[in-house]
């Protein structure tokens, strides 16, 4: 047994980075080695045993991690520069997640949002083209972000295609901003009679429109010289008064701004792009946005079948 000194201090050393075993006994401090040890290691924490505790350098914590961040703008940078075939871009893919032990799927949507901001459309065509044929991201955005780029590339008849397809397997799920796309697509290429189609859907199966299609279907109604059609039109869907927005998660009512009656129609497209989006912030009030069963529909198609 080592007995203990009044004035000694508790030393403990790493040992292996892990273990904290060995311990060593200081005097009282009278002789010149002691105190220059004392010195030393005055700078040290002091631990609950009354004795300096060293502090190393841990490596499992200053080890670089890649992130989605980081890992997204590669892959945006991998496929940037490649050409339009479509074998090469997705060989450059396939050899990206090699190595993963599952799809990244987050990383994947981080480039395409990157994409996206930088206009690149075909690159996102390709791009998710891609993880639909891997049966990944199979969700409403993807679709959305797909039948967006395909309409912004000028390739009319695929986004029509996907926009069939989906609205045959989603026909009482369908959400609302598709049909908003669809109709500031047809819009902006004057083609009124499909565009006039999209908005009978929209109230056969009883999905109220929002602001900026009520103004763009008018608008048709003006230049058409159907005037009836329009008052009715305005009748039936006047300007909400409140809106819901989401800020900092919080949902909040907020009074919306009269609208002019000269505004140029084509702001409403532009607005439609800026605010179409599957997470979309605004919505209706409920007593302004149920829509009547019983009235007479505006605008009916008739088949010939």
């Amino acid at each position: 047994m080592i007995s203990r000194q009044p004035n000694c201090v508790l030393h403990c050393l790493e040992v292996k980075e892990v273990d904290f075993i060995s311990f060593a006994l200081f005097g009282s401090g009278k002789n010149s080695d002691t105190r220059e040890l004392r010195a030393k290691w005055e700078f040290r924490v002091v631990c609950g045993a009354k004795g300096p505790r060293p502090r190393y350098p841990r490596v499992w914590k200053t080890r670089n991690r890649i992130g989605t961040i980081s890992k997204s703008a590669k892959l945006v940078d991998c496929i940037k520069e490649l050409s339009n075939v479509k074998e090469e871009v997705y060989g450059a893919l396939d050899s990206f997640i090699a190595w993963e032990l599952e799809f990244p799927l987050i990383t994947v949507k981080k480039a395409l949002k990157t994409l996206e901001d930088q206009r690149e459309w075909k690159r996102i065509i390709q791009v998710t083209k891609w993880m639909l044929s891997k049966g990944q991201g199979k969700t409403m955005g993807s679709y959305f972000t797909l039948l967006n780029a395909l309409a912004e590339d000028g390739r009319l008849d695929e986004a029509e295609e996907l926009w069939i397809k989906l609205f045959s397997e989603n026909l009482e799920s369908m959400p609302r901003v598709f049909f908003d796309k669809m109709v500031s697509i047809y819009y902006r290429r004057d083609m009124h009679d499909k565009m006039f189609e999209i908005f009978a859907d929209m109230e056969e199966l009883g999905i109220r429109p929002n602001t900026s299609i009520v103004k763009m279907v008018g608008d048709v109604f003006q230049k058409l010289g159907m005037l009836d059609k329009y008052e009715k039109l305005r009748k039936k869907y006047p300007p909400p008064k409140w809106e819901y927005r989401y800020i900092k998660g919080k949902r909040v009512r907020i009074r919306t701004k009269p609208s002019c009656e000269s505004d140029d129609p084509g702001e409403a497209v532009n607005e439609t792009d800026e605010k179409t989006d599957l997470n979309s912030n605004e919505m209706y009030d409920d007593t302004d946005g149920s829509v009547d069963a019983a009235e007479e529909p505006i605008y009916e198609v008739h088949n010939s079948s």
